[in-house]
């Protein structure tokens, strides 16, 4: 996937603009592509000029101008063509995995703080799901926004990442505590005395 097609799924609802976007990254997108501003906006140039989204300037009396950007109808085509093609198997590339996997040797006390913190910033995640994911139901269970509600691919990306970051909840407290463990048993102890 390029950043062209998270950004046009972005501005599928609604024009936004770049301030606004890279808002949306942050809550909505993040949990299956990151970008950082700079890249958003240099993005958003890229897209008008290939006739992808168009701009339009808005003149705001107290504050700078600003430009709201929407998919054009070229845009929908390329997502069409995108969702369309075939799609490669993710796979996991984090640095955590890399020293979790050298525990063993390098020192582990290190690494079990590195996640207790990977923890903290997954269970923070979680309850922001958790509350995107209410506030798009609204007063339906899920069971019936699952089955009527308005625009159910935000919704289904927004549980993607719940999981994905319960997932990391759980694998870190699991291989701190292993780890810990491991610590404690070892003949040095764990302050190595």
């Amino acid at each position: 996937m390029a950043l062209r097609h998270a950004v046009l799924a972005a501005l599928l609802d609604e024009e936004l603009s770049g301030y606004q976007l890279t808002k949306a990254f942050d809550i909505g997108v993040a949990n299956f592509w990151h970008a950082l501003p700079q890249q958003l906006y240099a993005e958003l140039s890229r897209l008008e000029g290939a006739g992808l989204v168009t701009g339009r300037e808005v003149v705001q009396e107290s504050r700078p101008n600003k430009r709201l950007f929407r998919v054009t109808d070229a845009g929908r085509a390329e997502l069409e063509r995108f969702a369309a093609a075939a799609v490669k198997p993710s796979s996991i590339r984090d640095d955590l995995l890399v020293k979790v996997q050298s525990a063993d040797r390098i020192g582990a006390e290190e690494v079990v703080a590195q996640l207790a913190e990977r923890a903290e910033f997954a269970s923070a995640r979680i309850a922001l799901f958790s509350a995107l994911l209410a506030k798009m139901r609204g007063s339906l269970t899920e069971e019936e926004f699952l089955r009527d509600g308005d625009r159910i691919g935000p919704y289904l990306t927004c549980l993607r990442g719940l999981a994905f970051e319960q997932g990391n909840l759980d694998w870190c407290e699991h291989s701190a505590q292993v780890l810990r463990n491991r610590l404690a048993a070892s003949p040095a102890g764990p302050d190595g005395g």
